[in-house]
């Protein structure tokens, strides 16, 4: 196992709720990181988004202007403002099994249930870090590879469909969120 350097990754946080920011950052910055900004919406984090360039993107569900659904699935546009291949880690105390569908088909990279722990979260972004999935991109769909079992030997009810994918090799986090030694 390997540690994450936490510093030198970006990170936006957007929830409507102050005290849920707050804990958010003062998570992040007990883990190392010293770049954490924040929004209240998301129409504001897609602004903050494109001017800041954050590496990893942490927002809650329910948000007015436009919630945290709608925010991914304007950052997962592939010509839109931006990196459209940033992770992103879905927070919602809603996570019944419809919603984690609908979040990972809007291109969510992982899914938090709140109430959030520390040890919840940092798995989360150790994961986006350490196993990023490839991104597919197909007539209706371009994100990351919803599968996380990536065997072509899969033949089930699931199976895609709707002619080819093309598979973009996401960019890995890992060389620079590598922590020495």
């Amino acid at each position: 196992m390997f540690r994450i350097d936490f510093n030198k990754l970006r990170f936006l946080v957007c929830d409507d709720n102050a005290h849920m920011r707050r804990i958010l950052r003062t998570l992040l910055h007990s883990f190392g990181a010293r770049e954490v900004y924040e929004a209240e919406d998301g129409a504001t984090a897609l602004e903050m988004y494109t001017l800041y360039t954050p590496d990893i993107l942490i927002t809650d569900w329910s948000m007015p202007i436009f919630d945290g659904l709608e925010l991914a699935q304007m950052i997962r546009q592939p010509d839109g403002p931006g990196n459209p291949y940033a992770p992103i880690i879905m927070l919602t105390g809603h996570s019944e099994k419809r919603r984690v569908m609908v979040a990972r088909d809007a291109g969510v990279t992982e899914f938090l249930a709140k109430p959030i722990s520390a040890k919840g979260l940092y798995q989360r972004i150790l994961n986006v870090v350490a196993n990023p999935r490839p991104f597919i991109k197909t007539k209706s769909y371009f994100g990351p590879d919803r599968r996380r079992n990536t065997s072509n030997a899969y033949i089930g009810v699931e199976r895609r469909t709707g002619g080819k994918a093309e598979i973009v090799q996401q960019p890995s986090l890992l060389d620079k969120a590598r922590a020495p030694g």
